[in-house]
């Protein structure tokens, strides 16, 4: 019998669902990813699997997860390729809890926010998003200056989630050309074997 297909409920522009697709793909599981923008996200079906109508969710046979970074810690936890992209050794599963509560929060009010106000032109204090990006990205550069990934010297879902939006800060105005480290850093996780690199955006960013 044939185990049910792994469906992501998201969109492909969504650096939330990169995370989860991205880790698919370095997990060698095939999935099926089902459009969900936001007229979709209002609907009672979408509603069903999560009631705050956020993306992505993931559907794992009778499971149903949501929220990027809790799917990337059931996957690493489900799946035996993924014990290596969450530590079970308490300071280091500390840090890398740590750098999901950042993609959480400076993270998601920073780069993931200017690039939504200049690509989707959505709503939002640009000034504000790009002084939290200031800020997250220094100390991003401090800490990768001293090791070669975000929680340790190899990378864990903590590199996963704080990846897609990372890499195209410039699409929020976000210049990475000041932090020499963080660029090495993108280019080490893109040479991982299976890495998917996070799409560009094709929307107004001026």
């Amino acid at each position: 019998m044939t185990a049910a297909p792994l469906i992501v409920h998201g969109t492909a522009l969504s650096g939330h669902t990169h995370r989860v697709r991205n880790f698919l793909g370095l997990l060698g599981l095939p999935h099926q990813l089902v459009d969900a923008p936001a007229a979709v996200r209002r609907t009672p079906e979408f509603l069903a699997l999560n009631p705050l109508g956020q993306i992505p969710v993931l559907q794992d046979g009778d499971e149903v997860i949501a929220d990027s970074n809790a799917i990337l810690v059931y996957l690493a936890r489900r799946h035996p390729a993924g014990a290596a992209w969450l530590p079970d050794e308490p300071i280091a599963a500390a840090r890398v809890q740590r750098w999901l509560s950042i993609a959480a929060g400076e993270m998601k009010f920073g780069p993931a926010a200017a690039r939504v106000i200049l690509v989707w032109r959505g709503p939002g204090d640009l000034a504000e998003a790009h002084a939290i990006a200031a800020r997250l990205f220094r100390f991003m550069e401090d800490q990768l200056a001293i090791r070669a990934f975000l929680a340790g010297d190899q990378p864990t879902i903590a590199d996963v989630s704080g990846y897609p939006y990372t890499v195209r800060a410039p699409e929020g105005r976000i210049s990475l050309d000041p932090y020499p480290h963080i660029r090495a850093w993108l280019a080490r996780l893109e040479a991982i074997p299976g890495w998917t690199p996070m799409p560009v955006a094709p929307g107004p960013q001026g």
